[in-house]
């Protein structure tokens, strides 16, 4: 029975194993930079304001002390033009109590885009933040961006792998004193002692 919860628990940790790829495009990921044409790790695109914005970061796997960049194109819905206000990025850790927020800088656009290069000292999750004003209303966009690897389960799967072990844990427990208490109840009907 405790062979069978061994299984059981190691197939969920390796079913919720991500898998972790080496190359992009058939190139080895190692000989990537920030200024090679690579697919973006992250590519938003919402509408917001007037406009339908897109935002994109390279390289496809952002790594710490490596140079990245990000990429925000702004089009008016009614197709008439271009986002053309200056746009504040910003920074912060990805968690429930961050309150060291930095500024990456504030860039205008260059041939409709906007670019905002970028440097992280260690792995981690962040939130990068696109702040602009337009028609006198301020805007402001958020997206996730991970440098380096990510972690193996994130937390929704950490709390959900706790509490499967909790409970096979609590089932085995009551189990065995189940089994003791008719263990010493048949003793006592038999007048064992």
């Amino acid at each position: 029975m405790m062979i069978r919860t061994i299984l059981a628990v190691l197939g969920i940790f390796c079913y919720l194993s991500p898998a972790v790829a080496h190359h992009v495009l058939g190139r080895p990921t190692y000989s990537l930079s920030e200024n090679t044409t690579t697919p973006p790790s992250v590519q938003i695109e919402t509408q917001i304001g007037k406009y339908f914005v897109t935002v994109m970061a390279f390289p496809a796997f952002p790594r710490a002390n490596e140079a990245g960049r990000i990429h925000l194109y702004g089009q008016r819905i009614d197709g008439k033009g271009s986002l053309a206000a200056p746009i504040t990025f910003k920074v912060h850790d990805d968690n429930w109590f961050a309150t060291n927020e930095e500024m990456l800088g504030t860039q205008m656009p260059l041939e409709n885009i906007y670019k905002q290069a970028f440097i992280f000292n260690k792995d981690g999750d962040y939130i990068i933040t696109a702040e602009y004003n337009s028609d006198g209303e301020p805007y402001t966009i958020d997206f996730p961006l991970t440098i380096g690897k990510p972690l193996p389960i994130g937390t929704i799967g950490f709390f959900s792998s706790l509490i499967f072990v909790s409970l096979i844990s609590i089932n085995v427990i009551q189990r065995r004193r189940m089994q003791r208490m008719q263990t010493q109840r048949h003793h006592d009907d038999n007048g064992l002692s």
